[in-house]
């Protein structure tokens, strides 16, 4: 059956010409949260291989702009409207960088941010914490206020407290499974919505 899903949605996403199955996630999310609407700016932090940047084109329109941020190099996109930045998310310079490219504050901040895995569960606890963190760090740098945020975590240890954290930044929060995540995967989506406090 996990195979099955697994081909069916990456058989859909080939024959849709997105470049991920994960576009799905974001595609079905997008539309039971209203994440993403006309002329949005966005920010989508562990944008490769792209999945998530077409999806983001379709809903946001030519009014809108999307900035890409991932270590590995993201293969362009036609759409004028599509910044791509190579860096490294945890960099200081990367966030203002992505700031900068976006031309404000955004209204989405996107996350599909995940450690290479180790196989040793503290290690990759560890890494999966450090780029949860840093998301969260960077929110007030780059989501304007009441700003929307969908950023994938874990089912692990440190899961309630980030879900407390982000309750004391969002006026809604919600922990969700898209139907195409592959059935047995730890992996949730955080939806924020209405982000509280003033920029820094």
């Amino acid at each position: 059956m996990t195979y099955r899903r697994k081909d069916t949605y990456h058989r859909r996403a080939r024959a849709a010409g997105y470049r991920a199955r994960s576009a799905y996630k974001l595609a079905e999310l997008a539309d039971r949260f209203r994440l993403l609407r006309r002329g949005d700016r966005v920010v989508d932090l562990g944008a490769w291989p792209g999945g998530w940047l077409q999806i983001v084109v379709e809903r946001i329109g030519a009014e809108g702009r999307v900035v890409g941020v991932d270590v590995v190099p993201v293969k362009p996109l036609p759409p004028a409207n599509v910044a791509l930045i190579t860096g490294d998310v945890r960099d200081p310079a990367v966030i203002r960088m992505a700031r900068e490219r976006l031309g404000r504050t955004a209204d989405v901040v996107l996350s599909d941010l995940a450690p290479k895995l180790t196989g040793v569960a503290a290690i990759d606890e560890a890494r999966r914490s450090e780029l949860t963190a840093t998301v969260l760090a960077a929110l007030p740098h780059l989501l304007r206020p009441g700003g929307r945020l969908l950023m994938k975590l874990f089912m692990d240890p440190d899961q309630p407290a980030l879900m407390a954290r982000l309750r004391e930044a969002f006026d809604q929060v919600e922990a969700t499974r898209p139907e195409a995540t592959r059935r047995g995967s730890s992996e949730l989506y955080a939806v924020g919505l209405g982000l509280r406090g003033s920029n820094a």
